[in-house]
């Protein structure tokens, strides 16, 4: 391939950024006029730089980006900014390569370019990516060398205390900041609450939301309100919950599907299904109609009280509203039939689904064939097995093995042989299901051992 010529620095610029490649982008920085001429070197562009090493560290072209980085320092016409050197310790981070995030961090100054809070943040974020929370402690411990601390700072330190569950470390952190002079804002008090409210410590995170505005002045946004919410509900506190959503609308918060699912799901499992409704049409207002994932919850919501007839209109609903349903919206009723036993009701929904423009997938096959094996119905689990087989799907094996003990246990040697070729064609026998199957036919029938072993031998083996 023939590389385009550029005639100047800003010409290779432009390349540079336009070509998606990183090898070849690689190439005409290096070769910018199709060859390298030592006694008219190409003069790079500040930005020409800036783009190859976004380009390669992105690409994790780890080697590449380090040779064109040390050639880099030795550039005397202009000195590099610092985003650059976020960008490449925040690719060491996404790659989990903690040591040369580190490096890159330390090597800031030897490239005339001063380092500030900024990079020692973005350091704070990649050691975060690696789980190496004990050199994030470590640098934070030593931040006047390198800059001071910002709320950034102490958000990326939080949420690190939370992520290992240390969230008495975090609450101190947090009342640290005002005695260095840091002032928490919105992200350090939604970090603190979402961690408050995974660890049930619902009454804390209350107590904080009501800090942050009676004395910081913050108003909660939407993710805090989310995180609330979905606490109030996990405990069925309904008068919580629903104060919190007006409390969204009179401070004109914008309210999403997401909350507003959380509320309907809250609302069927305190028995109060007839309030939905009101719900739904408020979405409507809003703006944020009822989606797929809505209706689902409902779904959810009514196989959970056994209720399939409303959960099949809603189905129908769905098609009407323009909302298709999904392979999730078909295994959750699917699943809830097979629980209460009316196996013919789950078949003819799996059956009926390629007609309303859904294909079963790996779920909706292991839950039908769970439900069919648990509940005795053998020859129908044969098929859905086959079935499964044919679309490049597996049982898992705590099923499979169920599946094989009854039908040793109910005498079906005929069909075990058909399984278990079905299981060999595809290579899933593996020799812990073979061991079992002969010692599952032994235990069971002395007198048919032999003969039943023969074929299972000469069909898989």
């Amino acid at each position: 391939m023939t590389l385009p010529k550029p005639a100047s620095p800003s010409g290779l610029s432009a390349l540079l950024r336009r070509e998606k490649d990183p090898k070849l982008a690689l190439r005409l920085f290096q070769t910018p006029n199709g060859q390298c001429s030592p006694e008219k070197p190409f003069r790079h562009s500040l930005l020409s730089y800036d783009l190859i090493i976004t380009k390669l560290a992105r690409a994790k072209m780890f080697p590449e980006m380090e040779a064109i980085l040390r050639r880099l320092r030795d550039e005397t016409h202009f000195y590099p900014k610092e985003p650059m050197f976020c960008h490449v310790i925040t690719s060491y981070g996404r790659s989990r390569m903690p040591d040369p995030a580190v490096r890159t961090f330390e090597s800031i100054p030897s490239f005339r370019c001063r380092r500030t809070v900024k990079a020692f943040n973005t350091l704070l974020n990649a050691l975060l990516k690696c789980e190496e929370y004990g050199r994030m402690i470590e640098f934070f411990h030593n931040i006047e060398k390198y800059a001071y601390p910002d709320a950034c700072t102490y958000n990326i330190l939080i949420n690190a205390c939370g992520v290992v569950g240390r969230l008495d470390d975090a609450c101190k952190l947090f009342d640290e900041m005002p005695r260095r002079g840091v002032f928490p804002n919105v992200v350090t008090f939604g970090t603190l609450i979402y961690w408050l409210c995974v660890d049930n410590r619902f009454e804390e995170a209350f107590e904080l939301k009501d800090n942050m505005v009676r004395a910081h002045g913050i108003l909660p946004n939407a993710h805090i309100y989310a995180c609330l919410i979905k606490a109030a509900c996990k405990v069925t506190d309904l008068s919580n919950a629903f104060g919190l959503k007006d409390e969204m609308l009179s401070n004109r918060v914008e309210l999403d599907s997401a909350i507003y699912n959380t509320l309907i799901n809250v609302l069927f499992k305190a028995g109060r299904k007839d309030e939905v409704s009101g719900l739904l049409e408020e979405m409507r207002e809003k703006g944020c109609g009822p989606d797929t994932v809505t209706y689902n919850t409902m779904i959810s919501a009514l196989c959970d009280k056994k209720d399939f007839e409303a959960a099949h209109r809603i189905l129908d609903e769905m098609a009407v509203n323009g909302s298709k349903p999904d392979v999730i919206s078909f295994n959750v009723i699917i699943r809830g039939l097979c629980k209460e036993g009316k196996l013919q009701e789950a078949s003819d929904l799996f059956e009926d689904m390629p007609r309303q423009g859904c294909r079963p997938d790996v779920v909706s096959y292991r839950v039908l064939f769970d439900g069919l094996s648990m509940h005795r119905l053998l020859e129908e689990a044969v098929l859905i097995l086959d079935e499964m087989l044919f679309q490049g799907y597996a049982p898992r094996d705590s099923s499979l093995n169920e599946f094989l003990h009854n039908l040793c246990e109910e005498g079906k040697h005929k069909l075990l042989v058909r399984v278990l070729t079905s299981l060999g064609k595809g290579n899933l026998i593996e020799a812990d299901i073979w061991a079992r199957v002969v010692s599952l036919v032994c235990d069971k029938e002395t007198d048919l051992c032999s003969e039943t072993i023969d074929h299972l031998t000469d069909s898989c083996v």
